[in-house]
Protein backbone atom coordinates (compact mmCIF):
# COMPACT_ATOMS: atom_id res chain seq x y z
CA UNK A 1 0.00 0.00 0.00
CA UNK A 2 1.52 3.19 -0.87
CA UNK A 3 1.83 6.27 1.82
CA UNK A 4 -0.06 9.09 1.03
CA UNK A 5 2.21 12.26 0.49
CA UNK A 6 2.54 14.83 3.49
CA UNK A 7 2.04 18.30 2.02
CA UNK A 8 2.88 21.19 4.87
CA UNK A 9 0.17 24.46 4.67
CA UNK A 10 1.11 27.59 6.27
CA UNK A 11 -0.80 30.82 6.67
CA UNK A 12 -2.20 32.53 9.74
CA UNK A 13 -5.40 33.15 8.49
CA UNK A 14 -7.67 30.11 9.08
CA UNK A 15 -9.58 30.94 6.30
CA UNK A 16 -6.92 30.75 3.97
CA UNK A 17 -5.87 27.44 5.17
CA UNK A 18 -9.63 26.44 5.03
CA UNK A 19 -9.10 27.57 1.03
CA UNK A 20 -6.30 25.47 0.66
CA UNK A 21 -7.45 22.24 1.61
CA UNK A 22 -10.49 23.00 -0.26
CA UNK A 23 -8.12 23.10 -3.55
CA UNK A 24 -5.64 20.44 -2.82
CA UNK A 25 -8.60 17.99 -1.20
CA UNK A 26 -8.59 16.33 -4.72
CA UNK A 27 -5.02 15.16 -4.64
CA UNK A 28 -6.05 13.11 -1.79
CA UNK A 29 -2.93 13.23 0.10
CA UNK A 30 -2.02 14.15 3.72
CA UNK A 31 -2.54 18.08 4.30
CA UNK A 32 -1.02 19.38 7.47
CA UNK A 33 -2.19 22.97 8.63
CA UNK A 34 0.48 25.41 10.56
CA UNK A 35 -0.95 28.44 11.82
CA UNK A 36 2.95 30.18 12.35
CA UNK A 37 6.20 29.45 11.25
CA UNK A 38 7.07 28.34 14.72
CA UNK A 39 4.82 25.80 14.10
CA UNK A 40 5.58 24.80 10.82
CA UNK A 41 9.28 24.72 11.93
CA UNK A 42 8.29 22.11 14.80
CA UNK A 43 6.01 20.17 12.38
CA UNK A 44 9.42 20.00 10.34
CA UNK A 45 11.25 18.48 13.22
CA UNK A 46 9.08 14.77 12.85
CA UNK A 47 7.47 14.95 9.58
CA UNK A 48 8.68 14.50 6.08
CA UNK A 49 6.65 16.79 3.51
CA UNK A 50 6.48 16.78 -0.27
CA UNK A 51 6.07 20.59 -0.83
CA UNK A 52 5.44 23.37 1.63
CA UNK A 53 3.07 26.08 0.85
CA UNK A 54 4.09 28.80 2.87
CA UNK A 55 2.24 32.27 3.16
CA UNK A 56 4.71 35.39 3.10
CA UNK A 57 2.61 37.92 5.17
CA UNK A 58 2.38 36.23 8.38
CA UNK A 59 3.19 38.23 12.22
CA UNK A 60 6.42 37.21 14.28
CA UNK A 61 8.31 35.18 12.02
CA UNK A 62 7.35 35.96 8.58
CA UNK A 63 7.23 33.53 5.37
CA UNK A 64 10.96 34.67 4.04
CA UNK A 65 12.35 34.06 7.42
CA UNK A 66 10.71 30.70 7.93
CA UNK A 67 11.84 29.73 4.97
CA UNK A 68 15.96 30.18 5.44
CA UNK A 69 15.21 28.30 8.90
CA UNK A 70 13.95 25.64 6.86
CA UNK A 71 16.53 25.47 4.34
CA UNK A 72 19.46 26.03 7.15
CA UNK A 73 18.54 22.44 8.25
CA UNK A 74 19.82 19.08 6.30
CA UNK A 75 16.53 17.19 6.93
CA UNK A 76 14.11 20.00 5.22
CA UNK A 77 16.89 22.15 2.91
CA UNK A 78 15.87 19.84 0.11
CA UNK A 79 11.63 20.47 0.53
CA UNK A 80 9.99 22.40 -2.23
CA UNK A 81 8.74 25.71 -0.96
CA UNK A 82 5.48 28.05 -3.11
CA UNK A 83 5.78 30.77 -1.51
CA UNK A 84 1.77 32.61 -1.81
CA UNK A 85 1.29 36.20 -1.10
CA UNK A 86 -1.54 38.67 -1.10
CA UNK A 87 0.85 41.58 -1.85
CA UNK A 88 2.95 42.24 -4.66
CA UNK A 89 5.62 44.75 -4.30
CA UNK A 90 7.18 44.17 -7.58
CA UNK A 91 10.58 42.12 -9.00
CA UNK A 92 12.38 42.36 -5.83
CA UNK A 93 9.68 41.54 -3.38
CA UNK A 94 9.95 38.00 -5.84
CA UNK A 95 13.56 37.72 -6.54
CA UNK A 96 13.52 38.02 -2.67
CA UNK A 97 11.28 35.07 -2.09
CA UNK A 98 13.41 33.30 -4.67
CA UNK A 99 16.64 33.91 -2.94
CA UNK A 100 14.96 32.70 0.32
CA UNK A 101 14.92 29.25 -1.04
CA UNK A 102 11.38 29.01 -2.99
CA UNK A 103 10.63 26.72 -6.20
CA UNK A 104 7.58 29.72 -7.33
CA UNK A 105 5.92 32.59 -6.25
CA UNK A 106 2.42 33.25 -6.40
CA UNK A 107 0.26 35.87 -5.64
CA UNK A 108 -3.10 35.72 -4.40
CA UNK A 109 -5.83 35.21 -5.49
CA UNK A 110 -4.23 32.66 -7.48
CA UNK A 111 -5.82 29.99 -9.96
CA UNK A 112 -7.02 27.15 -7.96
CA UNK A 113 -6.22 24.69 -10.96
CA UNK A 114 -2.79 26.28 -11.67
CA UNK A 115 -1.68 25.72 -7.74
CA UNK A 116 -3.12 21.93 -7.71
CA UNK A 117 -1.07 21.49 -10.76
CA UNK A 118 1.93 22.34 -9.27
CA UNK A 119 1.50 20.46 -6.30
CA UNK A 120 0.84 17.18 -7.83
CA UNK A 121 3.90 17.78 -9.96
CA UNK A 122 6.35 17.75 -6.33
CA UNK A 123 4.38 15.13 -4.99
CA UNK A 124 4.94 13.09 -7.95
CA UNK A 125 8.50 13.44 -7.59
CA UNK A 126 8.30 13.20 -3.81
CA UNK A 127 6.51 9.77 -4.35
CA UNK A 128 8.89 8.64 -6.75
CA UNK A 129 11.93 9.24 -4.61
CA UNK A 130 10.50 7.23 -1.96
CA UNK A 131 10.15 4.30 -4.32
CA UNK A 132 13.72 4.80 -5.39
CA UNK A 133 14.74 4.67 -1.91
CA UNK A 134 13.18 1.75 -1.21
CA UNK A 135 14.82 -0.29 -4.38
CA UNK A 136 17.80 1.13 -3.05
CA UNK A 137 17.21 -0.67 0.28
CA UNK A 138 16.31 -3.22 -0.70
CA UNK A 139 19.23 -3.42 -2.92
CA UNK A 140 21.67 -3.01 -0.43
CA UNK A 141 20.24 -6.47 1.54
CA UNK A 142 20.96 -8.11 -1.84
CA UNK A 143 24.63 -6.97 -1.15
CA UNK A 144 24.84 -7.76 2.01
CA UNK A 145 23.42 -11.09 1.67
CA UNK A 146 25.01 -11.73 -1.93
CA UNK A 147 27.63 -14.43 -0.35
CA UNK A 148 25.22 -16.77 1.32
CA UNK A 149 24.23 -19.39 0.02
CA UNK A 150 20.75 -22.09 1.16
CA UNK A 151 21.65 -25.74 1.64
CA UNK A 152 21.31 -27.30 -2.15
CA UNK A 153 24.47 -24.72 -2.23
CA UNK A 154 22.70 -22.59 -4.69
CA UNK A 155 22.39 -18.26 -4.22
CA UNK A 156 18.80 -17.58 -2.28
CA UNK A 157 18.74 -14.03 -3.73
CA UNK A 158 18.10 -14.73 -7.45
CA UNK A 159 14.34 -14.09 -6.66
CA UNK A 160 15.05 -11.14 -5.23
CA UNK A 161 17.35 -9.54 -7.86
CA UNK A 162 14.00 -10.69 -10.17
CA UNK A 163 11.06 -8.86 -7.94
CA UNK A 164 13.91 -5.80 -7.60
CA UNK A 165 14.46 -5.30 -11.33
CA UNK A 166 10.81 -5.38 -12.06
CA UNK A 167 10.11 -2.42 -9.23
CA UNK A 168 12.64 -0.71 -10.76
CA UNK A 169 11.55 -1.10 -13.71
CA UNK A 170 8.02 0.24 -12.81
CA UNK A 171 9.68 2.99 -11.44
CA UNK A 172 12.02 3.87 -14.71
CA UNK A 173 9.00 4.21 -16.98
CA UNK A 174 6.80 6.29 -14.47
CA UNK A 175 9.84 8.60 -14.24
CA UNK A 176 9.89 8.71 -18.15
CA UNK A 177 6.30 9.61 -18.25
CA UNK A 178 6.41 12.36 -15.37
CA UNK A 179 10.02 14.04 -17.47
CA UNK A 180 7.59 14.21 -20.49
CA UNK A 181 4.88 15.64 -19.15
CA UNK A 182 7.23 17.67 -17.49
CA UNK A 183 8.45 19.10 -21.15
CA UNK A 184 5.22 19.24 -22.19
CA UNK A 185 3.28 21.27 -19.94
CA UNK A 186 6.76 23.84 -20.06
CA UNK A 187 6.70 23.27 -16.20
CA UNK A 188 9.00 25.09 -13.66
CA UNK A 189 12.73 24.87 -14.32
CA UNK A 190 12.95 23.40 -10.48
CA UNK A 191 10.77 20.31 -11.13
CA UNK A 192 12.40 19.75 -14.33
CA UNK A 193 16.00 19.77 -12.67
CA UNK A 194 14.41 17.43 -9.96
CA UNK A 195 13.28 14.86 -12.44
CA UNK A 196 16.63 14.88 -14.00
CA UNK A 197 18.27 13.87 -11.00
CA UNK A 198 15.84 11.85 -9.96
CA UNK A 199 16.54 9.66 -13.38
CA UNK A 200 19.94 10.00 -12.82
CA UNK A 201 19.61 8.32 -9.31
CA UNK A 202 17.33 5.78 -11.44
CA UNK A 203 20.65 5.15 -14.00
CA UNK A 204 23.04 4.39 -11.05
CA UNK A 205 20.34 2.07 -9.58
CA UNK A 206 20.07 -0.10 -12.51
CA UNK A 207 23.92 -0.08 -13.19
CA UNK A 208 24.17 -1.07 -9.74
CA UNK A 209 21.70 -3.83 -9.90
CA UNK A 210 22.94 -5.02 -13.22
CA UNK A 211 26.12 -6.00 -11.79
CA UNK A 212 24.63 -8.16 -9.36
CA UNK A 213 23.44 -10.72 -12.53
CA UNK A 214 25.09 -13.53 -13.12
CA UNK A 215 28.67 -13.81 -14.76
CA UNK A 216 28.89 -9.91 -14.03
CA UNK A 217 30.67 -10.10 -10.81
CA UNK A 218 27.89 -9.53 -8.77
CA UNK A 219 28.10 -8.66 -5.11
CA UNK A 220 31.08 -5.92 -5.36
CA UNK A 221 28.59 -3.09 -7.52
CA UNK A 222 28.35 0.16 -5.15
CA UNK A 223 24.77 1.57 -4.81
CA UNK A 224 24.07 5.27 -5.89
CA UNK A 225 24.44 8.09 -3.67
CA UNK A 226 20.46 8.78 -2.23
CA UNK A 227 21.58 12.65 -1.97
Amino acid sequence: MVQKAKILLVDDRPENLLALEAILSALDQTLVRASSGEEALKALLTDDFAVILLDVQMPGMDGFETAAHIKRRERTRDIPIIFLTAINHGPHHTFRGYAAGAVDYISKPFDPWVLRAKVSVFVELYMKNCQLREQAALLRLQLEGGGHTNAGGSKEPAGLLAELSARLAAVEEQAEALSKQLDDDSADAAAVATAAHLERKLTGLRRALDALEPGTGGGTAALPSQN
